[in-house]
């Protein structure tokens, strides 16, 4: 395949936790064409699995949907640390709950055709119970579910999250696989 070469980058907006460029490309065929590139630093996201093998799920308002999500735990990687770290931050922050067995399960890249975000997702067993630790601005309810009625949230469009959606699918078949 020919080459395809960004000619020019201009940040046409500095955020909290993202960058929004305009982007300038060459095609090929030696074509001029624009891009708008967000640009974002990195997350981490955890499946919190209790002893019972229900899953934690938190619910949560997005203010970009105007509604309240069911997502796994997630946030930003702070600069001081890793996405192993920022995982279990999230997980005890947001559900009140911390694991002395985390691990990386799979990683996603959310918006493929306008976006750099990758999603660390980590997979959290032997969960211990602590207290949610919530930002000011954060209104947070904790709620466990089964695999069955993960799935049927997820097909039924109650859970439209990608993270969480790759999340549980991909745990549902490695549960599949390892039993």
């Amino acid at each position: 395949m020919d080459r395809i070469n960004r000619i020019d980058r201009k940040l046409a907006y500095k955020g909290s936790i993202l960058d929004i460029y305009s982007d300038t490309i060459k095609t090929p065929d030696g074509k001029i064409c624009y891009y708008d590139h967000i640009h974002h630093p990195g997350a981490a996201a955890v499946i919190p699995v209790l002893d019972d093998g229900r899953v934690l799920l938190v619910k949560q308002y997005r203010n970009s949907l105007d509604r309240f999500t069911l997502e796994i735990p997630a946030g930003g990687i702070e600069q001081t640390e890793d996405s192993m770290q920022a995982a279990a931050r999230e997980l005890e922050e947001e559900t009140g709950y911390k694991s002395d067995n985390i691990a990386h399960f799979i990683s996603v890249v959310t918006a493929v055709a306008f976006c750099n975000e990758i999603v660390d997702i980590y997979l959290a067993t032997n969960l211990i119970k602590t207290c949610q630790h919530l930002d000011p601005e954060e209104y947070i309810n904790v709620e466990a579910f089964s695999l069955d009625e993960l799935y049927d949230m997820i097909f039924s469009g109650i859970i439209q999250d990608s993270k969480t959606i790759s999340a549980v699918m991909a745990y549902m078949e490695y549960k599949r696989h390892t039993i």
